[in-house]
């Protein structure tokens, strides 16, 4: 009786310990999702996107620049890029001081010949940066004190719940495949997948095609039937280790909006045909304008 006792303790008390742990894994997690947003140079502080034209666009705070910057953030005329034959050249105006990695700089030609996002560059309270969106370029501000990130009151979030923490059989291509995904602009991303993921979640077989952003984990851009009612319209993304001996770590309590959810200036990836799931995904981050 003492045995049975003991051995019912015991297992409880590793029941309890193993829940513990997921949710305090989960919360640290959740603390630095947010802590990323809020950052400096985090998703909150995108204050513009601007689109370039061929040959010189001027920049600065003040309304004769052909991109006007956020009032008091920056000089009033900071320079100029000119765009040319795919390579966008920043000039910096005499007595304005601009930096790239706290170096300053006068004059940089920023190219696009590789998937590695040249340096931003910083002047006042600003960080820009020269992207490239199919064929077109564009300047992104990024302001430390923009509204977004001044009145940022938090994330909202499904209960974490470790049934929608499951595992995945990662079957592999021969070599990894080239597939086309439309971006929230129209436009076509060429994008690398690796295989195929196949897991369960309530009894049924689901599939998802992942894509490699980097060599150290995989993306997953998806839609369920939670998007545009408690999740964000365009779906969300959802971020795992790399496949080990065939399997992979599916946590939907850390899927998670896309920036376009933060900013307006965002280019996000939308999910492919095959990641467009026929069941709730009751799980993860809740669509950022919703109050619960």
């Amino acid at each position: 009786m003492k045995q049975a006792l003991l051995l019912l303790l015991l297992m409880f008390s590793g029941t309890t310990l193993g829940q513990s742990s997921f949710t305090a894994e989960n919360m640290k997690w959740r603390r630095e999702r947010e802590e990323k947003l809020k950052a400096e140079d985090g998703w909150l502080s995108v204050a513009g996107l601007f689109w370039l034209k061929q040959g010189t666009t001027t920049f600065g705070s003040d309304a004769k620049a052909d991109i006007v910057l956020p009032a008091g953030s920056a000089p009033g005329l900071v320079g100029s890029l000119e765009l040319s034959t795919g390579t966008v050249t920043l000039k910096v105006n005499d007595g304005v001081v601009v930096t790239m990695s706290d170096n300053p700089i006068r004059e940089f030609a920023f190219k696009f010949d590789d998937d590695n996002p040249p340096p931003a560059f910083k002047v006042g309270s600003l960080s820009l940066a020269v992207i490239k969106r199919g064929e077109r370029f564009g300047l992104r501000v990024r302001d430390k004190n923009s509204k977004a990130r001044r009145e940022f009151t938090g994330l909202r979030w499904y209960r974490a719940r470790e049934s929608y923490r499951v595992i995945a059989r990662f079957t592999p291509y021969d070599q990894p495949k080239e597939i086309t995904i439309m971006n929230v602009l129209g436009d076509e991303l060429k994008m690398k997948t690796p295989g195929t993921l196949s897991f369960k979640l309530n009894g049924r077989t689901f599939n998802l095609r992942p894509v490699i952003e980097d060599d150290k984990e995989l993306f997953i851009i998806f839609r369920d039937l939670t998007t545009g009612k408690t999740t964000y319209g365009a779906g969300r993304f959802l971020y795992t280790d790399l496949p080990k001996d065939g399997k992979v770590v599916l946590d939907f309590n850390r899927a998670e909006n896309p920036p376009c959810a933060f900013t307006p200036f965002a280019t996000c990836p939308l999910p492919p045909k095959e990641n467009r799931l026929p069941i709730a995904i009751n799980s993860g981050e809740l669509a950022f304008h919703l109050v619960k």
